[in-house]
C-alpha cells in the first residue's frame, strides 16, 4: 500500500463522487477507478458502495479513512520537516492546543519568531488535553500546549506559561446567581450544569471534593463558545475558564469566579525523546528564554 493510494482513497471519501475527486487530483477518472479497485483488491475488503450518484464507504472504508487521515498527515509532515533542513528563514511548526486565554503568549511568541524566520509556516489544531496529546503522542505535532496538574514527565518534557486561568459561572445576566461576586458550592447545587468532560471528572472534582456527586452535568462542551449558546437560553450555567467567552454588557452574560478559587496551569508539552527540525529548535529556545522571563 502506498501513499499515493491512499490520497486518492481519501480524496473519494471526502467528495463522495468519482467525477469530482478524480478533478481535484488531476487525473482521469479510469485511472482514479483503477486504483481504488486495486486497493481493495489489495486490503481483501470492499471499501465503498457505489450508488448512481454518489459514493458511500462501508464500514471498512470508514475504518481506513480514520487512519488513513493520520498516515497521509504524517507523510506530508516528513516531506516538510526534509525540504526545511537547509532552510534557515523558516519551515514549519506544528501545533495542538488546548483553549486557553494563555495561548495568547504562545501567539505572541509566534509573531515574534516569524519576524525573525519570515517564512515560517505554523499550522494550528485545536482540541482538549486528550485530543492534542493523542496527535503528539503520533508524532502529527511538534508541540502541544495543554491543561494539566503536572505533564508525565515519562513522556514528555514542558515548559509552564507564565499565567494561569481561573475558573468561573457563565449564566445570563438575569440568573439570580449573576448578583453574587463568587459562586460556591452551595450555589451550584441542584442547578443545571455544563462543563467539559475531561474538566468535569479532574479540576470540578478536586475542586467540589467531597460534596461532588451533589452536582448535576446537564451537558458536556468541548468548547466553551458552544456552553455559552445553551447557557445564554437559559439551559443551565457554564463552568469554564475566564475570557474564553463574550461577557461583556451586550453580550446577556455575566461571568462570576468560584470561591474558594480555582486555577488551572498550563504547559507546552514535546514528546521527551522526538528530533526537532532546526525551526523548532529554534523556536523552543526563544520561546523557553522568554517564558524563563516572566
Amino acid at each position: 500500500m502506498d501513499i499515493r493510494k491512499l490520497r486518492y482513497f481519501l480524496a473519494v471519501a471526502r467528495e463522495e463522487n468519482m467525477t469530482r475527486a478524480a478533478e481535484l487530483l488531476h487525473v482521469s477518472q479510469p485511472t482514479l477507478s483503477k486504483t481504488l479497485k486495486a486497493l481493495e483488491e489489495e486490503l481483501g475488503k470492499k471499501l465503498f458502495i457505489r450508488k448512481s450518484f454518489s459514493i458511500r464507504l462501508t464500514d471498512e472504508g470508514i475504518l481506513l479513512r480514520d487512519r488513513a487521515e493520520s498516515l497521509v498527515a504524517m507523510a506530508d509532515k516528513i516531506e516538510q520537516e526534509f525540504m526545511s533542513l537547509d532552510d534557515i528563514t523558516g519551515g514549519d511548526l506544528y501545533f495542538g492546543l488546548a483553549e486557553s486565554y494563555q495561548i495568547r503568549y504562545l501567539a505572541r511568541e509566534i509573531s515574534r519568531f516569524k519576524t525573525a524566520y519570515p517564512n515560517l509556516r505554523y499550522h494550528i489544531t485545536s482540541g482538549d488535553t486528550e485530543q492534542v496529546t493523542e496527535k503528539l503522542d503520533k508524532g502529527l505535532l511538534d508541540f502541544a500546549v495543554i491543561c494539566s496538574e503536572l505533564p508525565d514527565i515519562s513522556k514528555y518534557d514542558y515548559i509552564e506559561f507564565p499565567g494561569s486561568d481561573t475558573w468561573g459561572v457563565v449564566m445570563t445576566a438575569t440568573h439570580p446567581l449573576a448578583r453574587k461576586k463568587a459562586i460556591c458550592m452551595d450555589d451550584l447545587v441542584g442547578e443545571p450544569l455544563f462543563c467539559s468532560e475531561q474538566s468535569w471528572n479532574t479540576e470540578i472534582r478536586e475542586w467540589a471534593g467531597t460534596r461532588f456527586d451533589d452536582l448535576r452535568l446537564e451537558g458536556s462542551f468541548r468548547l466553551s463558545y458552544n456552553g455559552s449558546m445553551f447557557a445564554l437560553e437559559g439551559l443551565g450555567l457554564l463552568l469554564t475558564f475566564e475570557h474564553l467567552t463574550d461577557s461583556s454588557e451586550s453580550s446577556g452574560l455575566v461571568f462570576r469566579p468560584l470561591s474558594p478559587h480555582l486555577g488551572s496551569s498550563f504547559y507546552l508539552i514535546w514528546n521527551k525523546y522526538h528530533t526537532f527540525t532546526p525551526i523548532a529548535e529554534r523556536f523552543l529556545t526563544q520561546i523557553t528564554q522568554s517564558f524563563s522571563k516572566q
